[in-house]
């Protein structure tokens, strides 16, 4: 990788307060449309309240408690620390095998890399802001507006109208990229709010991967990285998204993630949480068109006071679609887990086939998950089914591993990387299921 190159920049101040002050900064270099988007943003931002604990959604997740976003400021990437942090370049450096990185610091494109067989053929791997002046009439089309629009919810609005930066990632019909493309994002600054936007837009009969990970050290203070994925297969795409964060204490993580699988598409995401105090993951799939497929892959391992809120939802429009999700997390010491799902059959969606299953494990006695699956079915021809345990390490299998000699932490850790490895199992993208276990191994061996 070549050394990183500042892409764009956004505002003249290192970090401004979250109010619409930071909108005004940005619109100043932005065309009307934009302007306009973001501005309507706010407004939207402005008059939805914060979500409480009486919304379902949201019952196991108090936000009164958790941040207080008018305490925050909004980093803007421009001041940038003179070298990369080690972390960092030890991630950077286990992605090598990759077809192109982006690199963001503190809400700012930093470094862009593509392989130029993959650029000629048109493939385009570009920082968001630079999309603005270089691609305008497909951002004007799909950036906030039909996949993720500032509608959906409090943060999606803060989010679309305070994003400083973000990736956008074309491939053009019938491409293959061979190898995962691959983001890291780096938050450095304590007390700072980072909004940034990633759209993925895979075009009739192309294949692509993305893998975007976010690192951050631990913080003395709450910090906010605020994340908002678009992600379009068109027929007969096959895309596939993947979210590992691994972010320092004292961060609260949110991010919403929106899919569309139009016809014959094939779409599958795949979120690991295992750093932050508090991580929130909003993960919406639409099956729009006729044999669109989605596998829906989640783990997540908690320690210390960890908060994990994961809500998910899949709804399928069109007849014959497919969609199979399954999370699985790992708590100890004191923390807590939440999952809410919810498949969604549309009345001209006959011919679904749609499952969901939560499975969690507790380590501790103060450890504590709990589930919400659901169904809401309009149609009758259709199978679907969903699940969800909360259990207990199994004593049979702790009592086999510690009679073959191992002591009692290392037969956990073995329980628990098979537990969790499950998941892994059945998305085989290369270097990632090495990676993620790699990270859960660290974190089993820290407890």
């Amino acid at each position: 990788m070549n050394p990183p190159q500042i892409v764009g920049r956004v505002f003249e101040e290192e970090a401004v307060p979250l109010d619409q002050s930071a909108v005004e900064r940005a619109n100043r270099r932005m065309p009307a449309w934009m302007s306009s988007r973001r501005r309507h943003a706010w407004s939207v931002y402005e008059n939805t309240p914060l979500p409480t604990t009486r919304s379902e959604e949201w019952r196991y997740t108090d936000l009164s408690r958790l941040i207080k976003l008018g305490e925050l400021r909004l980093a803007t990437g421009e001041s940038l620390p003179e070298s990369r942090p080690r972390i960092l370049d030890a991630t950077m450096a286990e992605d090598r095998a990759a077809s192109g990185h982006i690199v963001l610091m503190d809400g700012g494109v930093v470094h862009v890399d593509l392989d130029r067989a993959l650029a000629t053929s048109g493939v385009v791997l570009t920082s968001l802001w630079s999309a603005v002046d270089e691609h305008p009439d497909l951002l004007e089309e799909l950036l906030a507006t039909k996949v993720l629009p500032a509608e959906q919810g409090k943060f999606e609005a803060l989010n679309a109208a305070l994003w400083t930066d973000g990736v956008l990632l074309y491939v053009p019909e019938n491409v293959e990229v061979k190898l995962p493309v691959r983001s890291t994002h780096w938050l450095s600054q304590p007390g700072s709010a980072v909004c940034t936007r990633t759209l993925i837009v895979a075009e009739a009969g192309s294949r692509v991967s993305y893998v975007d990970e976010f690192l951050s050290k631990d913080f003395d203070r709450r910090t906010f990285q605020s994340s908002a994925v678009e992600v379009i297969a068109h027929e007969e795409a096959q895309v596939q998204y993947v979210s590992l964060q691994r972010m320092g204490r004292e961060v609260f993580f949110q991010t919403a993630q929106r899919t569309f699988a139009h016809a014959q598409s094939e779409l599958n995401t795949l979120n690991v949480s295992l750093g932050a105090s508090v991580s929130r993951v909003d993960l919406n799939t639409s099956l729009l068109g006729a044999g669109a497929s989605s596998e829906m892959l989640g783990l997540y391992f908690g320690d210390e006071n960890q908060h994990f809120d994961h809500n998910t939802s899949q709804d399928h429009v069109a007849p014959g679609t497919k969609s199979d999700l399954l999370y699985k997390g790992a708590m100890d010491d004191q923390s807590r887990a939440a999952f809410r799902g919810v498949i969604r059959v549309h009345h001209a969606a006959q011919g679904t086939d749609a499952y969901q299953t939560n499975r969690n494990l507790l380590l501790s006695e103060e450890a504590c998950a709990n589930s919400l699956p659901n169904l809401e079915i309009e149609a009758d021809d259709v199978r679907c089914s969903h699940g969800a345990t909360v259990g207990q390490l199994d004593s049979e299998t702790l009592f086999y591993l510690l009679s073959r000699g191992l002591n009692r932490q290392q037969a956990e850790r073995l329980v628990v990387l098979g537990f969790l490895g499950d998941v892994l199992t059945r998305l085989p993208l290369g270097g990632v299921v090495e990676k993620v276990t790699r990270a859960i191994e660290q974190k089993l061996a820290q407890a």
